[in-house]
C-alpha cells in the first residue's frame, strides 16, 4: 500500500491534516481519531498515512514526503473534481437530516431511512459516501423550476404549453406544463397567467 507522508510545522496544521484523513474514513493505528496535541509537542513532525494513521518526530524510512502546503493544494485540486448530483429541495432536506443524525449514530441513521435512500436515483454508493462527507460527492438543489397557470371558464386549472407550430396553447395535464426558471418563464406571463413553482415528483 502507497504510504503518504506529510510534513507539518504547526499544530494547526497537525490539526488540518488529520481533519482531511479522519474526513476520509481514517484513524490512529489504536483505532481512535484525535487530535493528541501532546504528541505533537513531542516533536511529531511527520504524518504518515498507510493502512493507519502513524507519526514520527522524522521521517525515518527515508520516504518521500511533501509538504502541508502541497497537501491542500492537492485536496482543493480534487475537491473541484467533485462529482455532483441534483437534487429536489425535499430530497436534499432529508439527506441533511440523515447526515445530522441527531440521538443516533450515522449507521442507525441509514438503517433507519434505508427505504428513502433506495428510492434516491443516483444510487446507494454515492449517497453512502456523501452521508460519510467524502469530498468527492456532492449534493445540490436542482434550480427551482416554474410554470403558468390559470382557471379556465369551465373552473379547470389548465397550464402553458408550447403547441406543434410553437405557439403558447394550454393543457390540463399539470406534468405537459412548460417550465423554466422564472426568469424565463416571467417573458411568457400575461394578466391571464399566475406563475407558480413547480415540484417535480421524488
Amino acid at each position: 500500500m502507497t504510504e503518504t507522508v506529510v510534513h507539518v510545522t504547526t499544530l494547526d496544521q497537525w490539526k488540518s491534516v488529520l481533519d482531511v484523513w479522519f474526513k476520509q474514513g481514517n484513524m490512529w493505528l489504536d483505532g481512535g481519531k484525535g487530535y493528541s496535541e501532546d504528541t505533537f509537542e513531542r516533536g511529531g513532525r511527520y504524518l504518515f498515512l498507510g493502512g493507519r494513521i502513524t507519526w514520527s518526530a522524522s521521517n525515518p524510512t527515508s520516504k518521500p514526503f511533501i509538504e502541508y502546503s502541497e497537501l491542500m493544494a492537492q485536496q482543493k485540486e480534487d475537491n473541484k473534481k467533485a462529482t455532483v448530483y441534483e437534487v429536489s429541495q425535499s430530497v436534499f432536506d432529508e439527506l441533511q437530516r440523515i447526515k445530522a443524525h441527531e440521538c443516533t449514530s450515522l449507521i442507525g441513521a441509514i438503517v433507519a431511512h434505508a427505504p428513502f435512500i433506495k428510492f434516491i436515483e443516483v444510487g446507494n454508493k454515492a449517497i453512502l459516501r456523501y452521508l460519510a462527507d467524502d469530498p468527492a460527492i456532492e449534493f445540490k438543489v436542482k434550480e427551482q423550476l416554474y410554470r403558468l397557470g390559470r382557471v379556465d371558464d369551465d373552473g379547470e386549472r389548465v397550464y402553458m404549453k408550447f403547441g406543434i407550430a410553437g405557439t403558447p396553447t394550454y393543457t390540463p395535464n399539470e406534468n405537459s406544463a412548460f417550465t423554466a426558471p422564472l426568469e424565463e418563464i416571467k417573458k411568457w406571463q400575461t394578466p391571464a397567467w399566475e406563475v407558480e413553482k413547480y415540484y417535480e415528483t421524488d
